[in-house]
């Protein structure tokens, strides 16, 4: 049995567009309902979502047979849950409120196996491994992992640059709507200011030859990113998919109803 190649990965060093979708609900029928939809890549959210190493296994088994890689983020940078969500058979993690170079540098180290790292060593237990039946894979793994860090804070925005540039970290994603909160504009990811910083740290995190990431559930905003180089782009979650639909659905029989939809705040 060989190790899975990380295309993903892959398609962020060759610098490759790769849209995907943020998936909050943590039930692997959802996970699998949207699998073969065509998305590149599906988020799991342990950070703002019910969901634990348990749930995201789940949805990792639901979503295996598809041509979609599975994304997992933590609920905080802490190296005991990167070697769990490893052991379970993440590839990828997308590392939570990152504000320094050494907190970035923490998390290449909680990747990857002794010496390169701290990971600790158990892939006897490890669905990762395949329960040790995927040839040599405590000597491969290590070399299939891809690191995503957050870049949420005027504190990181500030150190972006550092932070881009460690080892070992792949890409940099953008949280508008924690950024705008610690710029003082708390529920305002879309106010130029916010706006400008983060097309200016996608600019950066690409100079620094890494790749920029974002979610944007408005379509012209997610295009405006785009443009600008960002390479992996969520455009929308789960649950704001199914609540639109719904909505729209009720108002069709019932247009009466026509109170605005709540606005796309939630804390990514």
């Amino acid at each position: 049995m060989k190790l899975q190649q990380n295309h993903f990965r892959d398609a962020l060093r060759e610098g490759r567009v790769q849209i995907g979708l943020w998936i909050g609900l943590p039930d692997p029928n959802v996970a699998e309902a949207v699998a073969a939809a065509g998305f590149d890549w599906l988020l799991f959210d342990a950070e703002h979502a019910p969901n634990d190493p348990q749930t995201i296994l789940d949805q990792l088994r639901a979503v295996a047979a598809y041509p979609v890689h599975g994304i997992v983020r933590p609920v905080e940078a802490d190296c005991a849950l990167v070697k769990q969500y490893l052991d379970i058979g993440a590839q990828t993690l997308l590392i939570p409120m990152i504000d320094t170079r050494e907190q970035a540098e923490l998390m290449v180290r909680a990747m990857r196996y002794p010496p390169e790292g701290i990971r600790g060593m158990g892939p006897a237990l490890a669905r990762a491994s395949r329960w040790n039946q995927i040839e040599d894979y405590v000597n491969l793994a290590n070399g299939q992992l891809c690191l995503l860090v957050q870049a949420e804070t005027q504190q990181a925005m500030r150190r972006l640059t550092e932070i881009a540039n460690v080892e070992g970290v792949d890409g940099v994603f953008f949280g508008p709507v924690d950024l705008s909160a610690s710029m003082g504009l708390r529920g305002q990811p879309n106010h130029p200011e916010v706006q400008r910083a983060i097309l200016e740290g996608i600019a950066t995190v690409r100079a620094a030859g890494k790749a920029a990431g974002v979610l944007a559930a408005d379509r012209e905003c997610a295009r405006k990113y785009l443009h600008a180089g960002a390479q992996f782009v969520a455009v929308g979650s789960d649950a704001t998919l199914l609540v639109k639909a719904a909505r729209e659905l009720i108002r069709a029989f019932r247009p009466q109803d026509e109170s605005p939809p709540p606005q796309n705040q939630s804390a990514y």
